[in-house]
């Protein structure tokens, strides 16, 4: 199992070229293409937070991650979204991230917005919010602190364009899933998907293809299959 520390920095960089995770009707999220599956935790430093490397799991090639949030196996699947009789009908919306995000003008980036939030708050840090951090982006270094804030968001909420040459600025990630744990809050968050893995509804049709998304998998949120914080007031945890 390959940990971040014996990682060879010169081995090819993975690609998301033949990774898929699909949702099955009321059921789990079923992942293919050896997809590297962790848990990091989202931890409080100073005023702000970041994501610590937790656990690797070993994986197959394909598996099924628990959607419901009823498995005895977390986080995979263990059929208990049968017995539990989950409805995981998908509800979020279908449009373009660039057609429903609202967006917040500022000086060096104006940040685009669309209110897809799993609740991580990495949007505040030391110097201030995302939002007022956006307005006042003139200066390099709040600017380079609200980038850092939208940049960190799971959900892909927050995503920053320059006002100059009107390119957007997303991190370069790998593409992998990590299990968010949020011990500020005593729960188990969402799963965090990185790197454009493409997302399959259950009806066939694919969702934008996003280099960042946060999946639910306490089975609560009402924007399935996206994450919308409602693992905290369900206190949902996975048991690992």
């Amino acid at each position: 199992m390959e940990s971040a520390s014996t990682r060879n920095e010169n081995a090819p960089k993975p690609t998301a070229e033949n990774m898929l995770i699909t949702i099955a009707e009321d059921g789990p999220y079923l992942v293919t293409g050896n997809v590297p599956l962790k848990r990091e935790i989202i931890t409080l430093v100073g005023g702000h937070r970041e994501y610590k490397l937790d656990r690797i799991f070993e994986t197959e090639e394909t598996y099924a991650l628990c959607r419901c949030g009823h498995s005895k196996n977390h986080p995979f699947c263990d059929g208990s979204h049968i017995e539990a009789h989950f409805k995981g009908t998908e509800t979020a919306s279908r449009e373009d991230f660039l057609d429903r995000a609202d967006l917040y003008p500022g000086g060096g980036v104006e940040l685009l917005d669309d209110n897809r939030c799993a609740f991580a708050r990495f949007c505040h840090r030391e110097d201030g919010d995302v939002w007022s951090l956006t307005e006042a982006s003139d200066d390099p270094r709040l600017m380079a602190e609200a980038v850092q804030e939208s940049t960190d968001c799971p959900a892909g909420r927050l995503v920053h364009r320059r006002v100059d040459d009107g390119t957007l600025i997303e991190p370069d990630l790998d593409p992998e899933i990590s299990l968010l744990e949020d011990p500020e809050k005593g729960v188990s968050a969402g799963l965090y998907v990185k790197g454009g893995i493409p997302l399959e509804s259950a009806d066939g049709t694919r969702y934008e293809l996003r280099n960042r998304y946060t999946l639910c998998r306490c089975g609560q949120s009402r924007n399935k299959p996206f994450c919308d914080a409602m693992h905290v007031p369900a206190a949902f945890r996975d048991g690992l």
